[in-house]
Parts: structure tokens; sequence; C-alpha cells
């Protein structure tokens, strides 16, 4: 298999990577046949992925602004992925100049897409970390360069924690985060669920063995245990939603049916 010059040379290219397979899913070009065939297979199970991770992203682009016109300028995006049209650093910049954003992620290839896009973007770096670790990505030069923790920030987990597994302890992690926070922060959340999906649990459960085949477990969990990564968190309305049902910007009863999977929320500190 030949490697693109955008494909960092530490990264093994004949395995899948989430980061890709959510790239494919979204219509990009920053992936390769191994995550489109995994991707292939996870919607031989749940056709309507790649409406789900739409949903997600249109999800995230309203709770920017949403943020944006609440007065925050600073954003830490965790578990970012490889960048699309539509990104946090675009949404954020273009609501309020000069906001600052910073992306963390532990795919090498989400890495350095997101080093590439920002070039010249002094208001907006990346940070390869781990959400497991959360003090190395508020200790990261990068985040200490670009956050000011004494003042509200915009913390997004956007279709990452369902990675965690309940092993790695992720509410944790999200408390500690949160204990960084200011007060008025935001937190801007979206998880997978089988709540939600159009289609048997058992055959959903189909997809969820594709991840777990190339090793990286999806955990769906419900809507209380989502629920608890806000603990500490006030949500603001319409609280923990489908992601339509989160202040659309057009009728949700429009809405492809696989578009309601999973939840979303925004929670603020006080």
């Amino acid at each position: 298999m030949e490697r693109p010059a955008w494909a960092p040379r530490s990264i093994d290219i004949s395995v899948p990577s989430v980061s890709r397979m959510y790239d494919y899913y979204l219509g990009g070009s920053h992936n390769f046949e191994v995550d489109r065939e995994a991707a292939r297979k996870a919607m031989e199970f749940l056709p309507g992925l790649p409406r789900i991770m739409q949903a997600n992203r249109a999800f995230l682009r309203r709770a920017v602004r949403f943020a944006a016109e609440q007065g925050i300028d600073q954003f830490l995006d965790i578990g970012s992925g490889i960048p699309t049209f539509g990104n946090v650093h675009e949404i954020a910049q273009t609501a309020r100049p000069g906001a600052r954003v910073v992306y963390v992620d532990h795919d090498p290839v989400a890495v350095a897409h997101s080093q590439a896009v920002l070039a010249g973007n002094a208001d907006a770096g990346v940070v390869a970390a781990d959400l497991r670790k959360p003090q190395e990505i508020l200790t990261s030069p990068e985040a200490a360069r670009l956050i000011d923790l004494d003042r509200p920030v915009a913390l997004l987990l956007v279709a990452v924690l369902h990675f965690l597994e309940d092993a790695d302890d992720p509410h944790r992690a999200v408390a500690e985060l949160r204990t960084a926070l200011a007060p008025g922060s935001l937190l801007i959340l979206t998880h997978a669920s089988f709540e939600g999906i159009p289609l048997p649990e058992e055959r959903a459960e189909g997809a969820v063995d594709v991840y777990r085949d190339i090793r990286n477990p999806l955990v769906m969990r419900s809507r209380e245990e989502i629920a608890r990564f806000f603990d500490g968190f006030e949500l603001v309305e319409p609280g923990l939603v489908h992601p339509p049902q989160w202040r659309p910007e057009a009728a949700p009863e429009d809405e492809d049916g696989f578009a309601f999977s999973g939840f979303a929320g925004v929670g603020r500190t006080a």
C-alpha cells in the first residue's frame, strides 16, 4: 500500500483508525481502504452511521455558536479527530474574531492534519494527548499558550467518551477537567447509545462488534449513564436530548430517523 504524503510515517496504515472511519462517514478523503472496509462492515449492521455522524457535527456547530453567543471565546476540543469543513475554529472565530481554540487528539493522523489546517492561525493549536490523562492536556504548552483557565472555557467532548471503557474511568477524567474550569464554562457533549436507534438492539450490536474487533471498543451507554458526565454542571435547555432536538435550526421531525441515535447536551459550571 502506497503511503500518501499526508500520512505520518509513524502510523500503521494497515490497521483501521476510528478517526479515519469517522472521516469516511462524513465523506472525507483522509482514509484508507482498510478504514473504508471496516466502516462498510459496521454499516451492514447500522446503515445510518453516516447520518448519525452528520447529526453529531450539526449539533457541534450549533453548540459552538451558542457558546460564542454566551460570550465564551476559548474552546478546548478533546477527541477532535481529522479536520472537516465547519470545524470548531472556523465557527468560533467567525462568531467571535480572536477566539482561541485548542484541538486534542491521540491519533497521529488527526494531529498532523490539524497542524496543517491551522498553519498560520496564531489563535488555534493542537495537542497530541489522551482524554484519559487530563493533566497532560491542561499543562501542555499549547493549552497554556491559548487557554486561560481563570476565564470560562467551552470544553467539547463530542463523540469521544463512548470510546472509553468503564475501566478507563471516564467520569473521573471529565470530573478532573470540570474542576479545572472557571465558573460559567460549558461542557458540550455527545455520546452513542442504543436509545434512539431505529433498529433492534441486537442488529445494532453488530456494528459495536466491528469496533471491538479493531480494538477500539464502542461503549453504548444509557441516557442515565451519560447524564452522569454532567455531574457538577447545570444542563442548559433543552437538556440531554437526541442531537436534532438540541436547539434545532429546522424542524426535528424532518430529520432522518438515524439522526436521533444517542444523546447530546450542554452543561454550565456554577
